[in-house]
Formats: structure tokens, sequence, C-alpha cells
């Protein structure tokens, strides 16, 4: 069998519908290990499967994070999450990441603010497998609030949610690498894509610290109803966008 060439990948990849052909082949070849690597990694591209799972990471933030096949592939416009929390945080914060998939949120924070008391949770054992690697932090396995330590109610400084939101109707217009390759539970969000929202949003009062936030990543047209959750569960909610990355990010803060 003849060594795959950089433009030899390149015409597989177009032909497969690959937008970014040229950009994946050059990452593709820089990461593979050897031509039989990566004749596999082009296989499994051609095939559909995500590039961040065929070469077993994704760029966020700066940062090189794992993802593993079958674990929820962190989002570009989840960048924006980030920016928000470290607007609003001081170095020694406590940090928790709900719904933390592969802990790409924590991570860049835990980057950002090097002396944060970071904590981690997802339902999800494959992502949490995948973030107990790129965390040095403690990783749980639950839903949402249930299998945090009791001692951190009342002082958690940043209770950031990347949370699914997508409405169960909708599931099928998402690409095919998300439908078939990205956990449901990671997906989700319920009739109208805020069921989890409406849970994180119910319980964030009595973990957060006095002058803490709550941060949820949504939709431009879920802002609202995020905003009403937060709301009547006793925070004033602000709505916060960046054109650029197609983010929308609610900020609660509790009412003194």
């Amino acid at each position: 069998m003849s060594l795959l060439t950089l433009p030899a990948i390149v015409i597989r990849l177009r032909a497969a519908g690959c937008v970014f052909a040229e950009d994946e082949a050059e990452l593709l070849v820089s990461t593979a290990a050897t031509p039989g690597d990566l004749a596999g990694m082009v296989d499994r591209r051609v095939a559909g499967l995500p590039l961040e799972h065929v070469l077993g990471w994704a760029e966020f933030c700066g940062l090189r994070i794992s993802v593993d096949p079958g674990v929820f592939v962190p989002r570009r416009r989840t960048e924006f999450l980030v920016a928000q929390a470290l607007s609003l945080a001081a170095d020694r914060a406590v940090v928790v990441d709900l719904c933390c998939g592969s802990g790409a949120v924590g991570a860049a924070l835990a980057a950002a603010l090097t002396r944060a008391e970071l904590h981690a949770v997802d339902i999800h054992p494959a992502a949490v497998r995948c973030a107990r690697r790129n965390l040095d932090a403690p990783v749980y396995q639950g839903d949402l609030y249930q299998p945090l330590p009791p001692d951190l109610r009342g002082r958690v400084d940043l209770l950031v949610a990347s949370a699914p939101y997508v409405p169960t109707g909708a599931i099928g217009l998402l690409p095919a690498e998300a439908r078939v390759h990205e956990p449901m539970v990671a997906l989700d969000g319920g009739a109208d894509g805020l069921d989890v929202v409406r849970r994180v949003t119910a319980e964030a009062a009595r973990w957060l610290a006095p002058g803490g936030h709550l941060l949820v990543e949504t939709s431009a047209r879920q802002a609202a109803g995020t905003a009403e959750a937060m709301a009547a569960h006793g925070m004033t909610p602000r709505v916060t966008s960046s054109d650029d990355l197609d983010a929308t990010v609610v900020i609660g803060a509790p009412v003194s």
C-alpha cells in the first residue's frame, strides 16, 4: 500500500464533505504516530467520526483537551462562557463545573486562576473518565449537585454550567457528527431545551457564596427562558452574548 500524501488526504476529506479539508489533513498528519495510524485516522474521519475523536484531543482556550470517542466535544462558542466567568473571578475562587463533559471549561478556568479550588461533575461515565485526565481536581460522577461534597454549600464563587439545551424535537436537525457520535445526555435538553437548565438554577442559590455567580451557556432563543428560571429561584439575571462566537451566557447573582 502506498503512503498517504497530504494532497491525497485532502482529496479524500473534501470528497467526504469536510469543509476545512486542508486544515484537518495537516492536523491528522501532525498527530499520527505512524503511517498506519494516519491511514486509520483518515478512514475514521471519512466515515464521519468527529475530527476531535479521531485526533483524541480538541483545542480549547489555547489548551489541548483530551476527548475520547463518545464524549461531548467542547465547542469554540463555550470559550465565551470561560471569558465571562473569568471576568467575575478572583484568583482564589471556588469553582464548580457542572455538566463538565471532557472538563474543558474547568481546565481553562484552572489554567487562568492558578489558586482556584475546582470541582467538576458529570453524569456520563465516559466523560468523567476523560475529565479526570484533563483536570488536576476532583471530578464526581452523578446528577448535577448530588455528588458534590456538602461542605461546598454556600461557598461556591463561580458555578458554571454548559448543560444540554437542544430541544428534543431539534436533535434530528443536528449534524450527524453530534447525533451519532456524542452522548444524547449531553445534547437533549427536553421539550423546550431547558429541563436541565431549570434544575441547575433551582438549586444554585444554596451552593453559591455571598457575591457568587451562576453562569449558564444557552442559545439566544432560550436566553429569556433561562433568565426567567434564574429569577424564579432568587437570582438577578443578565444576558451576555458574543456575535463573533455565536454564544450566549446568562449570568445570575443571588438577590441579597
